[in-house]
Protein backbone atom coordinates (compact mmCIF):
# COMPACT_ATOMS: atom_id res chain seq x y z
CA UNK A 1 0.00 0.00 0.00
CA UNK A 2 1.03 3.71 -0.35
CA UNK A 3 2.62 5.09 2.25
CA UNK A 4 1.03 8.33 3.64
CA UNK A 5 3.39 11.36 5.09
CA UNK A 6 0.41 13.40 5.19
CA UNK A 7 -3.69 14.11 4.95
CA UNK A 8 -4.69 13.38 1.73
CA UNK A 9 -7.11 16.09 0.03
CA UNK A 10 -8.15 13.47 -3.03
CA UNK A 11 -11.79 13.45 -4.02
CA UNK A 12 -11.70 10.09 -4.96
CA UNK A 13 -10.81 7.65 -2.47
CA UNK A 14 -10.88 3.53 -2.68
CA UNK A 15 -14.57 3.35 -0.79
CA UNK A 16 -16.12 6.00 -3.58
CA UNK A 17 -14.55 3.58 -6.51
CA UNK A 18 -15.49 -0.09 -4.66
CA UNK A 19 -19.56 1.07 -4.38
CA UNK A 20 -19.23 2.71 -8.01
CA UNK A 21 -17.95 -1.22 -9.34
CA UNK A 22 -21.26 -2.56 -6.96
CA UNK A 23 -23.43 0.15 -8.35
CA UNK A 24 -22.89 0.53 -11.83
CA UNK A 25 -23.80 -2.90 -13.54
CA UNK A 26 -23.46 -1.69 -17.01
CA UNK A 27 -21.17 1.58 -18.27
CA UNK A 28 -17.64 1.49 -17.44
CA UNK A 29 -14.85 4.21 -16.95
CA UNK A 30 -13.67 7.17 -15.09
CA UNK A 31 -16.10 9.00 -16.98
CA UNK A 32 -19.10 7.07 -15.93
CA UNK A 33 -18.13 7.84 -12.24
CA UNK A 34 -17.79 11.81 -12.65
CA UNK A 35 -20.89 11.60 -14.15
CA UNK A 36 -22.34 9.64 -10.94
CA UNK A 37 -20.46 12.14 -8.48
CA UNK A 38 -21.07 15.45 -9.95
CA UNK A 39 -18.06 16.52 -7.29
CA UNK A 40 -15.62 14.57 -8.71
CA UNK A 41 -13.66 15.17 -11.92
CA UNK A 42 -12.70 12.20 -14.56
CA UNK A 43 -8.87 13.43 -13.86
CA UNK A 44 -9.08 12.76 -10.26
CA UNK A 45 -10.72 9.58 -10.82
CA UNK A 46 -7.77 8.49 -13.41
CA UNK A 47 -5.28 9.91 -10.74
CA UNK A 48 -6.85 8.03 -8.15
CA UNK A 49 -5.93 4.67 -10.50
CA UNK A 50 -2.80 5.41 -11.51
CA UNK A 51 -1.04 6.28 -7.72
CA UNK A 52 -2.40 3.67 -5.28
CA UNK A 53 -0.13 0.80 -4.67
CA UNK A 54 -2.56 -2.05 -3.21
CA UNK A 55 -1.43 -5.25 -2.72
CA UNK A 56 -2.70 -8.56 -2.20
CA UNK A 57 -2.02 -8.50 1.50
CA UNK A 58 -3.50 -5.22 1.83
CA UNK A 59 -6.98 -7.21 1.16
CA UNK A 60 -5.65 -9.87 3.25
CA UNK A 61 -5.47 -7.56 6.15
CA UNK A 62 -8.99 -6.09 5.69
CA UNK A 63 -10.60 -9.36 5.71
CA UNK A 64 -8.37 -11.43 8.36
CA UNK A 65 -10.49 -9.93 11.43
CA UNK A 66 -14.21 -11.20 9.39
CA UNK A 67 -13.04 -14.92 9.07
CA UNK A 68 -11.91 -17.92 11.11
CA UNK A 69 -8.10 -18.32 9.64
CA UNK A 70 -7.87 -21.98 10.98
CA UNK A 71 -9.10 -25.24 9.42
CA UNK A 72 -10.60 -24.07 6.40
CA UNK A 73 -10.17 -24.99 2.87
CA UNK A 74 -8.04 -23.10 0.71
CA UNK A 75 -8.61 -23.11 -3.60
CA UNK A 76 -6.44 -22.38 -6.00
CA UNK A 77 -7.48 -21.62 -9.66
CA UNK A 78 -7.49 -19.08 -12.63
CA UNK A 79 -9.75 -17.48 -14.83
CA UNK A 80 -9.23 -14.39 -18.03
CA UNK A 81 -11.41 -11.32 -18.18
CA UNK A 82 -11.91 -10.54 -21.60
CA UNK A 83 -10.88 -7.21 -22.80
CA UNK A 84 -11.47 -8.35 -26.51
CA UNK A 85 -11.31 -4.84 -27.96
CA UNK A 86 -8.16 -3.98 -26.28
CA UNK A 87 -5.03 -3.47 -28.00
CA UNK A 88 -2.06 -5.41 -27.26
CA UNK A 89 0.14 -3.21 -28.21
CA UNK A 90 -0.36 -0.13 -25.73
CA UNK A 91 -2.83 -2.01 -22.51
CA UNK A 92 -0.50 -3.58 -20.60
CA UNK A 93 -1.07 -6.76 -18.70
CA UNK A 94 -3.40 -7.52 -21.73
CA UNK A 95 -2.32 -10.73 -23.67
CA UNK A 96 -3.46 -14.02 -25.18
CA UNK A 97 -4.92 -16.75 -22.60
CA UNK A 98 -6.42 -19.96 -22.72
CA UNK A 99 -10.06 -19.70 -21.20
CA UNK A 100 -12.06 -22.91 -20.42
CA UNK A 101 -15.83 -20.70 -20.65
CA UNK A 102 -14.48 -20.20 -24.45
CA UNK A 103 -12.42 -23.22 -24.95
CA UNK A 104 -9.86 -21.30 -26.98
CA UNK A 105 -7.50 -18.67 -26.39
CA UNK A 106 -8.74 -14.98 -25.78
CA UNK A 107 -7.42 -11.74 -25.20
CA UNK A 108 -7.84 -10.22 -21.67
CA UNK A 109 -5.88 -10.33 -18.60
CA UNK A 110 -5.33 -13.12 -16.54
CA UNK A 111 -6.15 -13.71 -12.93
CA UNK A 112 -4.75 -16.39 -10.13
CA UNK A 113 -6.49 -16.44 -7.33
CA UNK A 114 -6.63 -18.42 -3.87
CA UNK A 115 -10.09 -18.31 -2.21
CA UNK A 116 -10.52 -19.51 1.51
CA UNK A 117 -13.62 -21.00 2.89
CA UNK A 118 -13.55 -21.08 6.54
CA UNK A 119 -15.25 -23.43 8.85
CA UNK A 120 -18.85 -20.94 9.16
CA UNK A 121 -18.75 -20.71 5.21
CA UNK A 122 -17.36 -17.57 4.25
CA UNK A 123 -15.49 -17.89 1.56
CA UNK A 124 -13.08 -14.94 0.48
CA UNK A 125 -10.54 -13.94 -1.89
CA UNK A 126 -7.28 -13.82 0.01
CA UNK A 127 -4.51 -13.86 -2.68
CA UNK A 128 -4.12 -12.82 -6.26
CA UNK A 129 -1.72 -12.34 -9.06
CA UNK A 130 -2.77 -11.23 -12.23
CA UNK A 131 -0.13 -12.59 -14.85
CA UNK A 132 2.69 -10.36 -16.28
CA UNK A 133 4.59 -12.17 -18.68
CA UNK A 134 7.65 -9.87 -17.67
CA UNK A 135 7.94 -11.54 -14.33
CA UNK A 136 8.96 -14.92 -16.34
CA UNK A 137 7.02 -16.92 -13.92
CA UNK A 138 4.19 -19.64 -14.69
CA UNK A 139 1.15 -20.41 -13.17
CA UNK A 140 2.06 -22.53 -10.59
CA UNK A 141 5.06 -20.36 -9.73
CA UNK A 142 2.75 -17.96 -8.80
CA UNK A 143 0.34 -20.20 -7.50
CA UNK A 144 3.23 -21.08 -4.77
CA UNK A 145 4.26 -18.04 -3.75
CA UNK A 146 0.95 -17.03 -2.51
CA UNK A 147 0.53 -20.24 -0.86
CA UNK A 148 3.58 -19.72 1.20
CA UNK A 149 2.64 -16.00 1.56
CA UNK A 150 -0.83 -16.77 3.13
CA UNK A 151 0.40 -18.94 5.49
CA UNK A 152 3.23 -16.80 6.56
CA UNK A 153 0.66 -13.77 6.89
CA UNK A 154 -1.68 -16.20 9.50
CA UNK A 155 -3.56 -18.46 7.89
CA UNK A 156 -4.61 -22.18 8.74
CA UNK A 157 -5.66 -24.13 6.53
CA UNK A 158 -6.45 -27.95 6.80
CA UNK A 159 -6.90 -28.98 2.87
CA UNK A 160 -5.99 -27.28 -0.62
CA UNK A 161 -8.33 -28.07 -3.69
CA UNK A 162 -7.10 -26.86 -7.40
CA UNK A 163 -7.93 -28.05 -10.63
CA UNK A 164 -5.76 -30.30 -12.89
CA UNK A 165 -3.28 -27.65 -13.91
CA UNK A 166 -2.26 -27.40 -10.48
CA UNK A 167 -1.24 -31.16 -9.98
CA UNK A 168 2.31 -30.95 -10.67
CA UNK A 169 5.28 -32.88 -8.95
CA UNK A 170 6.10 -29.18 -7.07
CA UNK A 171 3.13 -28.05 -6.09
CA UNK A 172 2.24 -31.80 -4.17
CA UNK A 173 4.93 -31.87 -2.48
CA UNK A 174 4.95 -28.61 -1.16
CA UNK A 175 1.47 -29.03 0.46
CA UNK A 176 2.47 -32.13 1.38
CA UNK A 177 5.63 -30.34 3.11
CA UNK A 178 3.18 -27.57 4.37
CA UNK A 179 1.21 -30.10 6.29
CA UNK A 180 -1.79 -29.67 4.04
CA UNK A 181 -3.87 -32.04 2.62
CA UNK A 182 -5.08 -31.70 -0.48
CA UNK A 183 -8.00 -32.72 -3.41
CA UNK A 184 -7.00 -31.92 -7.08
CA UNK A 185 -7.68 -33.30 -10.34
CA UNK A 186 -4.63 -34.94 -12.39
CA UNK A 187 -4.72 -35.79 -15.90
CA UNK A 188 -5.89 -39.22 -17.17
CA UNK A 189 -2.52 -40.08 -18.16
CA UNK A 190 -0.58 -39.71 -15.03
CA UNK A 191 1.33 -42.57 -13.88
CA UNK A 192 0.15 -44.40 -10.85
CA UNK A 193 0.57 -48.05 -9.23
CA UNK A 194 -1.57 -50.25 -6.61
CA UNK A 195 1.31 -52.28 -5.65
CA UNK A 196 3.66 -49.10 -5.70
CA UNK A 197 5.92 -50.99 -8.60
CA UNK A 198 3.88 -51.73 -11.40
CA UNK A 199 2.91 -48.26 -12.62
CA UNK A 200 0.14 -47.43 -15.50
CA UNK A 201 -1.94 -44.66 -16.64
CA UNK A 202 -4.72 -43.40 -13.82
CA UNK A 203 -7.37 -43.75 -16.63
CA UNK A 204 -6.52 -47.41 -16.82
CA UNK A 205 -7.08 -48.18 -13.00
CA UNK A 206 -10.49 -49.88 -11.83
CA UNK A 207 -11.99 -47.50 -9.92
CA UNK A 208 -15.20 -47.94 -7.82
CA UNK A 209 -17.40 -44.96 -6.34
CA UNK A 210 -15.33 -45.47 -3.38
CA UNK A 211 -11.87 -44.73 -4.71
CA UNK A 212 -8.79 -46.70 -4.79
CA UNK A 213 -5.55 -45.98 -2.89
CA UNK A 214 -3.07 -45.78 -5.15
CA UNK A 215 0.88 -45.03 -5.37
CA UNK A 216 0.99 -41.62 -7.43
CA UNK A 217 4.60 -41.85 -8.90
CA UNK A 218 7.13 -39.29 -7.59
CA UNK A 219 4.99 -38.59 -4.23
CA UNK A 220 3.68 -41.30 -2.71
CA UNK A 221 0.07 -42.70 -1.52
CA UNK A 222 -3.50 -40.75 -2.41
CA UNK A 223 -7.06 -42.06 -2.70
CA UNK A 224 -8.42 -41.72 -6.57
CA UNK A 225 -11.71 -40.65 -6.92
CA UNK A 226 -13.51 -40.90 -10.88
CA UNK A 227 -16.04 -38.15 -12.11
CA UNK A 228 -18.13 -39.20 -15.01
CA UNK A 229 -20.56 -36.57 -16.83
CA UNK A 230 -22.68 -36.73 -18.92
CA UNK A 231 -21.23 -36.33 -22.26
CA UNK A 232 -19.46 -39.66 -21.09
CA UNK A 233 -15.90 -38.07 -20.38
CA UNK A 234 -14.37 -39.04 -17.34
CA UNK A 235 -12.32 -36.74 -14.82
CA UNK A 236 -9.92 -37.78 -12.30
CA UNK A 237 -9.27 -36.64 -8.91
CA UNK A 238 -7.07 -37.47 -5.98
CA UNK A 239 -7.08 -36.52 -2.43
CA UNK A 240 -4.46 -36.84 0.39
CA UNK A 241 -4.48 -36.71 4.28
CA UNK A 242 -1.10 -35.88 5.59
CA UNK A 243 -2.28 -37.81 9.06
CA UNK A 244 -0.49 -41.44 8.78
CA UNK A 245 -2.85 -44.24 7.30
CA UNK A 246 -6.06 -42.16 7.26
CA UNK A 247 -6.28 -42.63 3.17
CA UNK A 248 -9.13 -45.72 3.69
CA UNK A 249 -10.94 -43.35 6.57
CA UNK A 250 -11.60 -40.87 3.44
CA UNK A 251 -15.57 -41.46 1.88
CA UNK A 252 -17.12 -40.62 -1.05
CA UNK A 253 -19.29 -38.35 1.12
CA UNK A 254 -16.03 -36.22 2.11
CA UNK A 255 -14.75 -35.96 -1.58
CA UNK A 256 -18.25 -34.68 -2.95
CA UNK A 257 -18.04 -32.06 -0.10
CA UNK A 258 -14.64 -31.08 -0.93
CA UNK A 259 -15.67 -30.75 -4.41
CA UNK A 260 -18.63 -28.65 -3.74
CA UNK A 261 -16.12 -26.59 -1.94
CA UNK A 262 -13.80 -26.55 -4.61
CA UNK A 263 -16.62 -25.24 -6.69
CA UNK A 264 -17.21 -21.47 -4.80
CA UNK A 265 -13.97 -20.25 -6.78
CA UNK A 266 -16.01 -20.42 -10.20
CA UNK A 267 -18.69 -19.09 -8.39
CA UNK A 268 -16.65 -16.09 -7.17
CA UNK A 269 -15.10 -15.68 -11.20
CA UNK A 270 -18.58 -15.53 -12.16
CA UNK A 271 -19.59 -12.97 -9.47
CA UNK A 272 -16.68 -10.67 -9.87
CA UNK A 273 -17.12 -10.40 -13.29
CA UNK A 274 -21.07 -9.62 -13.39
CA UNK A 275 -21.44 -7.83 -10.09
CA UNK A 276 -18.11 -6.50 -9.06
CA UNK A 277 -16.91 -4.88 -12.74
CA UNK A 278 -14.02 -6.32 -12.90
CA UNK A 279 -13.50 -6.43 -16.30
CA UNK A 280 -14.80 -3.09 -17.25
CA UNK A 281 -12.17 -1.14 -17.11
CA UNK A 282 -10.75 1.69 -19.47
CA UNK A 283 -7.05 2.35 -18.44
CA UNK A 284 -3.91 0.97 -19.99
CA UNK A 285 -1.21 1.23 -17.53
CA UNK A 286 -0.11 -1.39 -15.59
CA UNK A 287 -0.65 0.49 -11.95
CA UNK A 288 -4.23 1.63 -12.71
CA UNK A 289 -5.09 -1.80 -13.71
CA UNK A 290 -4.48 -3.19 -10.85
CA UNK A 291 -5.79 -0.96 -8.78
CA UNK A 292 -9.05 -1.66 -10.29
CA UNK A 293 -8.41 -5.18 -10.04
CA UNK A 294 -7.80 -5.04 -6.14
CA UNK A 295 -11.28 -2.49 -5.78
CA UNK A 296 -13.25 -4.93 -7.63
CA UNK A 297 -12.12 -8.11 -5.67
CA UNK A 298 -12.50 -5.98 -2.75
CA UNK A 299 -15.46 -5.44 -3.54
CA UNK A 300 -16.95 -9.03 -4.01
CA UNK A 301 -15.45 -9.52 0.15
CA UNK A 302 -18.05 -6.96 1.13
CA UNK A 303 -20.64 -8.76 -0.75
CA UNK A 304 -19.88 -12.33 0.77
CA UNK A 305 -19.67 -10.49 4.07
CA UNK A 306 -23.00 -9.03 3.68
CA UNK A 307 -24.16 -12.05 2.51
CA UNK A 308 -22.42 -14.09 5.55
CA UNK A 309 -24.52 -11.93 8.06
CA UNK A 310 -27.60 -12.04 6.57
CA UNK A 311 -27.96 -7.85 5.42
CA UNK A 312 -28.62 -9.58 1.57
CA UNK A 313 -29.44 -13.11 0.38
CA UNK A 314 -26.93 -13.31 -2.71
CA UNK A 315 -24.00 -11.31 -4.38
CA UNK A 316 -26.08 -10.32 -6.89
CA UNK A 317 -29.32 -8.70 -4.73
CA UNK A 318 -27.57 -5.51 -4.31
CA UNK A 319 -27.53 -4.07 -8.40
CA UNK A 320 -30.87 -5.91 -8.61
CA UNK A 321 -32.83 -4.01 -6.41
CA UNK A 322 -31.24 -0.34 -7.75
CA UNK A 323 -32.24 -1.57 -11.63
CA UNK A 324 -35.69 -2.53 -9.94
CA UNK A 325 -35.91 0.63 -7.95
CA UNK A 326 -35.05 2.51 -11.47
CA UNK A 327 -37.61 0.87 -13.18
CA UNK A 328 -40.03 1.30 -11.04
CA UNK A 329 -39.42 5.02 -11.14
CA UNK A 330 -39.52 5.21 -15.02
CA UNK A 331 -42.55 3.61 -15.16
CA UNK A 332 -44.25 5.16 -12.56
CA UNK A 333 -43.42 8.74 -13.45
CA UNK A 334 -44.51 7.89 -16.76
CA UNK A 335 -47.96 6.28 -15.85
CA UNK A 336 -48.67 9.62 -13.27
CA UNK A 337 -47.80 11.86 -17.10
CA UNK A 338 -50.20 10.37 -19.35
CA UNK A 339 -52.66 9.94 -16.26
CA UNK A 340 -52.34 13.87 -15.90
CA UNK A 341 -52.49 14.43 -19.54
CA UNK A 342 -55.94 12.23 -19.84
CA UNK A 343 -57.16 14.24 -16.87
Amino acid sequence: MRAITKPSTAKCDLNTYTLFLLAESKYPGCTRLAEIMKNLSHDSINRFLLRERYEPKDLFEEIKPNINLVGGTLSGDDTVIDKPHSDLEIAELIGYYYSGRHHRAVKGVQLITLYYTDLSGKSVPVNYRIYNKQDNKTKNDYLREMITEVMDWGLKPKTMTTDAWYSSQENLKLLKNKGLGFLTGVAKNRSCSIDGKNFTQVQNLEISEDGLIVYLKNFGQVKVFRKSFKNETKRYCIMYIPEKDTLNSISITEFKELHSIHWGIECYHRAIKQVCGIGRFMVRTTDAIKTHFFSAIRAFTQLELMRAEDLIENWYEIQRNLSLQVARDFILSHLTQKLGLAA
